[in-house]
C-alpha cells in the first residue's frame, strides 16, 4: 500500500502627510489621474467599459486559476503515480538481487554497496537520486551519518517527517520535498521534487534499511509555466478584445444620448430650433422622433407664453400710463372735496374720506404697476452707494411702528452692534425691507416681528421673522409671484397691492442678491435678503441662516 504524507511547504503604517504636502503630491500626478474620478462620474461609456473589463478579467482569472489548478493536479498525480511505481519496481529488483545473494558470504557493507551501486547507475540515466539509510534498529537520522547516497545530494532533501515514518517497518510512502544538492547532479536539478521511501531487509545482518528515491518535478514545473504563459498570452488580448467590443457597442447607444444631451442643453439655453437627427427605425430613432416632437411642442407653447407675456406687459404698461392722467384729475377733484369736508354733512364727509383713502391705494397700485413694467422692459437702473443695512432696518422699523401698533404688534430690531455695509441702491433696499416688514405684520397674528441684520467679508443680510400662520409646503417659492396670496380670504391691513414681494424680488435680482423665504404652518415665516458687499460679486453664502434658530430647535 502506498501512503501520501502531503506537502511539506507586515503590517505597518506610514505617517500622515500634511494637507499641503498631499495637495502638492496630487498636483504632480498626471492629468489623467487627477481628472479620472470626474471623468468616471460623467461618462456612462467609461463606466460600462471598465466594469465589463473588470468583470471579464475576474472571470478569466477565476477560470484560468481553475484550469491551472486542474492542470497542476493532473501533472502531479501522473508524476506521483509514475515515480511510486518506478520506486517500487526498483525496490522489488533490489530485493530480488538480495535474495539471489543468499548463502553468499558477504558482509553488510559490501552488500549495501552492491545494493546501492545499480540504483545509482540507473538513477544517473533516469534522473533520480537514491539514499540508503542506516538500519532502523539503530534509530539514527540521515543527518547523524552512516547513510549512503548519490554523490552531491544534500541529505536535508529528505523530510524528517518521512524519516520518522520509517522508524519502524512501514509500507512504501511518499511526500513532496525541496531537492537540494551540494554540486550539480546530471538529471537532478534543484527545486521541487518527490521523495519515495521503501524498505528492504539485508540478508547479511538481517536488518531493515530504508531506501529513499528523489525525483525532480522540473518538467512538470516547466509544463505548468508554459500553460500559465499561454493562458496569460491568450487572456490579455481576449480582455482587450472584450473592452473594444464593449466600447463599440456602448458607443452606438451613448453617442445618441450625448447628442440628445447637447441638444437639450441648447434648448435650455433658448435655442428652441435645435432638433435631433433621426436615423433608422430602431428604439433610439423613435426616441429621437419623440424628443423632436416634445421640443416642437415646447417651442410652440413657449412662443405662445412669450406672446401672452408680451401682451400682458404691454397691457400693464399701457394701462398704467393711460390711467395716470385721469387719476391725476380725479385726485385733484378729490382733494377739493376733501378740503371742503368740514363744511359737508357727515355722510358726504365720510364718503370724501373713503374716496381719498381709496385713491391713495389706487395710486400705490399704479406706481407698483409702473415699476413692474419698468422691470419687464429692462429699464430699471441702480443708483449704488455704500449703504448701512442697520440704518435701513432702523428707518423701516420707525416707519412701520404705527401700522404695527394698530395690530398690537411690536417690531423688534436685533442690532448686531456693528455696521453692515453693502453697495446698493438705498431707495430700493429700503423698499424691499419695508415690504418684508409690512408683509410680516400682515401675517404676525398679534405676535412680535423680529428683524435681524448680519454681515461678513463677502455679504450683508437682513432677515425678517414673524410667528404667525407660516407657509405651507411649496409656498415659499410661490410667495414671490405677482398678486399671489396664501389665503385670499384674509384682509390686507397694510393696504398692499399684492405686488410688493414681486417688486422686492426684482430689486434683489438687480443687485445680484438673494431673496429667500422659509415657513412652516403654525410656526411663522422668515424672509432673508442677502446682498453682496460689492456689486458684481457672486454670492456663495449668507451671514444669516434662512431657517430660524428656534425652528431648528423644535424640528
Amino acid at each position: 500500500m502506498t501512503t501520501s504524507l502531503g506537502s511539506l511547504g507586515p503590517a505597518g503604517g506610514s505617517p500622515a502627510r500634511p494637507p499641503g504636502a498631499l495637495r502638492r503630491l496630487v498636483d504632480r500626478l498626471p492629468a489623467v489621474v487627477r481628472h479620472g474620478p470626474g471623468f468616471w462620474r460623467r461618462s456612462v461609456q467609461a463606466r460600462v467599459v471598465l466594469s465589463t473589463l473588470v468583470l471579464s478579467a475576474l472571470v478569466v482569472g477565476v477560470v484560468g486559476w481553475f484550469l491551472i489548478q486542474q492542470t497542476r493536479d493532473g501533472l502531479l498525480d501522473h508524476r506521483v503515480d509514475a515515480v511510486v511505481q518506478e520506486a517500487e519496481a526498483e525496490t522489488e529488483a533490489a530485493k530480488a538481487t538480495l535474495t539471489a545473494q543468499l548463502g553468499v558470504d558477504t558482509n553488510e557493507s559490501a552488500q549495501q554497496e552492491s545494493l546501492l551501486q545499480p540504483l545509482r547507475a540507473r538513477g544517473a540515466t533516469r534522473g533520480f537520486a537514491v539514499v540508503l539509510s542506516s538500519p532502523i534498529s539503530e534509530g539514527l537520522r540521515l543527518a547523524d551519518g552512516g547513510a549512503k547516497f548519490t554523490e552531491g545530494l544534500d541529505l536535508s532533501s529528505v523530510p524528517e517527517t518521512l524519516e520518522a515514518r520509517f522508524d519502524s517497518v512501514s509500507p512504501t510512502a511518499w511526500t513532496y520535498t525541496d531537492i537540494k544538492t551540494a554540486r550539480d547532479i546530471p538529471g537532478l536539478p534543484e527545486g521541487p521534487g518527490i521523495v519515495v521511501g521503501s524498505q528492504v531487509r539485508l540478508p547479511a545482518d538481517d536488518n531493515v534499511y530504508t531506501l529513499y528515491y528523489l525525483y525532480p518535478l522540473a518538467e512538470q514545473q516547466e509544463t505548468l509555466a508554459l500553460v500559465s504563459r499561454a493562458m496569460l498570452v491568450a487572456g490579455v488580448p481576449l480582455l482587450l478584445l472584450v473592452a473594444l467590443l464593449t466600447w463599440l457597442v456602448t458607443r452606438q447607444v451613448v453617442t445618441p444620448i450625448r447628442m440628445a444631451r447637447r441638444v437639450a442643453e441648447r434648448l435650455a439655453a433658448g435655442q428652441l430650433q435645435e432638433r435631433l437627427r433621426v436615423r433608422g427605425e430602431d428604439d433610439l430613432a423613435r426616441l429621437a422622433t419623440s424628443f423632436n416632437q416634445m421640443a416642437s411642442n415646447l417651442q410652440k407653447q413657449i412662443r405662445q407664453l412669450e406672446e401672452l407675456s408680451r401682451l400682458q406687459r404691454r397691457f400693464v404698461s399701457d394701462v398704467s400710463h393711460e390711467l395716470r392722467t385721469p387719476i391725476t384729475t380725479v385726485r385733484m377733484a378729490s382733494d377739493v372735496i376733501h378740503d371742503a369736508k368740514p363744511h359737508l354733512d357727515p355722510v358726504t364727509g365720510r364718503a370724501a374720506e373713503l374716496l381719498q383713502k381709496e385713491l391713495d391705494r389706487f395710486e400705490t397700485l399704479l406706481a407698483d404697476l409702473l415699476e413692474i413694467s419698468r422691470f419687464d422692459a429692462g429699464a430699471a437702473v441702480l443708483e449704488a452707494e455704500d449703504v448701512d443695512l442697520v440704518d435701513v432696518a432702523r428707518r423701516v422699523v420707525d416707519m412701520t411702528s404705527a401700522l404695527a401698533a394698530q395690530r398690537d404688534i411690536r417690531v423688534v430690531l436685533h442690532d448686531p452692534g456693528t455696521r453692515c455695509y453693502a453697495e446698493a441702491d438705498v431707495r430700493r433696499v429700503e423698499r424691499i425691507v419695508r415690504n418684508l416688514v409690512t408683509n410680516a405684520i400682515d401675517h404676525a397674528e398679534s405676535r412680535d416681528v423680529e428683524v435681524f441684520v448680519g454681515t461678513d467679508l463677502q455679504s450683508s443680510a437682513i432677515a425678517v421673522r414673524d410667528h404667525g400662520i407660516g407657509l405651507g409646503p411649496g409656498e415659499s417659492a410661490m410667495v414671490f409671484n405677482r398678486f399671489w396670496r396664501a389665503d385670499p380670504a384674509r384682509a390686507r391691513t397694510s393696504g398692499g397691492t399684492g405686488l410688493g414681494l414681486s417688486i422686492s424680488l426684482e430689486d434683489t435680482h438687480l443687485h445680484g442678491g438673494w431673496l429667500q423665504a422659509w415657513g412652516r404652518p403654525g410656526e411663522g415665516a422668515q424672509f432673508r435678503l442677502t446682498l453682496p458687499r460689492h456689486l458684481g460679486v457672486q454670492l456663495r453664502h449668507s451671514p444669516l441662516p434662512l431657517v430660524p434658530d428656534d425652528a431648528r430647535e423644535t424640528a
